[in-house]
């Protein structure tokens, strides 16, 4: 945990990470647990609240989730590579705050219960809240494993400022499921919902916190989310998000979707700023332009192979090999688009 977030550096960014435009010269309601590195159990995590009881907490996966798919005592496993539990992973929260953030768990399962239709008609803020309450509390659970790592070792926690932009912007954002928050000219983050012809029982989480990447594959429907690109993602896989439109796919289909997006975000070459005005009303949070003065490209470049490298982990459960699947490097193998270039709808693999 602790060489893991001292020596990652976002790909193209300076050496010299630029402060977050956050409002620090005027009262504000947004808490930052980053100015302090506050992450015990005490505090709220949202609200750095000084808390009245270690009952005080929530779960960071929802509870009729792990209940449904039996994903409870299931391992997790962290960056450290040691073991934990879906059910260990929990956030300190005043109760109040509970109350506000299980409006937006009660709006998402009732959804989610329903399917695709009701998921897909969800308001993308609320989605967003939702998924990025469960990103940042596996960040926070690294964050303290990676605390307590550095306390047994004797070291000092090195915790790489560009990481820390990132999260703290997380964590601002994530705020607004308890505070009026206006996103100003484009929303920071994107949530696409697709229609997956999933077997019953299938739950397949990822996520990547450097990236700030989610994905989510369960009933019949799937959700890739990413959360500090101000939709830059969707305009790079347009063509492919066009094939599909209105499509059900495959779980393989939607693998293959979901491994563009995996490495995109890899290649994904800014550290996105935004600006915070805090008035009696509402938060505005603006995004700052992408582009800047180094006209650097905002993705890097696409490399077949390594693009073969991660769709082979995502077909693990088809097995089929990076040979296979870069046999030809100039067309990668692809089970969205068939020999005339239009999407593929008849598949005979197993749905897994």
């Amino acid at each position: 945990m602790n060489a893991i977030f001292s020596s990652f550096q976002p790909r193209g960014t300076d050496k010299m990470i630029r402060k977050p435009t956050f409002v620090t010269d005027m009262a504000t309601r947004l808490y930052n647990p980053f100015d302090t590195f506050t992450f015990d159990n005490q505090t709220c995590f949202l609200t750095g609240a000084k808390l009245q009881s270690a009952d005080e907490q929530i779960q960071v996966f929802p509870v009729w989730m792990m209940r449904a798919f039996d994903l409870e005592e299931k391992p997790f496993k962290m960056l450290d590579e040691s073991i934990s539990t879906y059910k260990k992973l929990k956030l300190p929260c005043a109760a109040e705050v509970a109350l506000q953030l299980e409006s937006v768990e009660s709006t998402v399962e009732r959804a989610m219960a329903n399917g695709y239709e009701a998921v897909k008609a969800l308001d993308t803020v609320t989605l967003f809240q939702w998924v990025s309450k469960i990103l940042y509390g596996v960040v926070f659970n690294e964050i303290q494993a990676g605390i307590r790592q550095a306390a047994l070792s004797g070291e000092s926690m090195n915790f790489s400022q560009a990481l820390v932009h990132k999260f703290r912007n997380l964590h601002a954002m994530l705020q607004s499921a308890i505070h009026p928050m206006e996103f100003e000219n484009r929303l920071p983050f994107s949530v696409i919902v697709l229609p997956v012809e999933n077997a019953p029982e299938t739950f397949i989480y990822r996520d990547e916190i450097n990236t700030l990447i989610f994905s989510l594959r369960m009933n019949d429907f799937a959700i890739i989310a990413t959360l500090q690109d101000n939709g830059t993602h969707a305009i790079y896989h347009e063509d492919a998000l066009a094939t599909v439109k209105d499509k059900v796919l495959h779980p393989i289909q939607f693998e293959e979707i979901c491994a563009r997006y995996f490495y995109s975000a890899y290649l994904f070459n800014k550290l996105p700023d935004y600006t915070y005005m805090d008035t009696p009303k509402m938060i505005y949070v603006e995004p700052m332009p992408l582009q800047d003065w180094t006209m650097k490209p905002i993705f890097d470049h696409w490399q077949v192979k390594t693009y073969g490298q991660v769709l082979e982990n995502f077909w693990k459960p088809w097995g089929y090999t990076l040979f296979e699947i870069i046999k030809n490097p100039e067309s990668p193998m692809t089970f969205i688009l068939d020999e005339s270039g239009e999407f593929r709808d008849q598949l005979d693999l197993p749905l897994t």
